[in-house]
């Protein structure tokens, strides 16, 4: 049996993800989060995106797993910066605090797309349907 899915939402959290995931590659790939332009301490973020393809994949895109992607997503981009900070990575280019705010905001986008999911997967019906 099917829950009943808020679509409106459903599109926020499928766009905040890829928004998110499209930014994360542009970033990593072309100036680099961490260190310099080519520090292959980046090449990390390919397996945040992975965990957050696989889940979705396992999920079926359904809001309530994709939910769960989305939140080992964030949670693997906290692994990652927390890596890049006691490893020294990205030094001197990156310092901690840009570590740590530029994965923070991958984390909050991540995160925020679960909560969208998650909110998605109530099933509420939309404002302003009969």
């Amino acid at each position: 049996m099917r829950t009943r899915v808020n679509s409106t939402t459903y599109r926020s959290a499928i766009g905040v993800a890829l928004a998110a995931a499209a930014l994360l590659v542009w970033l990593s790939l072309g100036v680099g989060i961490i260190g310099a332009d080519g520090d292959p301490a980046n090449r990390m973020y390919f397996g945040v995106l992975a965990v957050g393809i696989i889940r979705a994949i396992i999920a079926r895109f359904q809001p309530q797993g994709m939910a769960r992607a989305l939140f080992a997503t964030a949670l693997a981009q906290g692994l990652v910066a927390a890596i890049a900070l006691i490893a020294g990575l990205g030094l001197p280019w990156s310092p901690p605090a840009e570590i740590i705010l530029l994965n923070g905001f991958f984390i909050a986008l991540f995160s925020g797309s679960a909560w969208l999911f998650r909110r998605a997967a109530r099933g509420q019906p939309e404002r302003g349907s009969a």
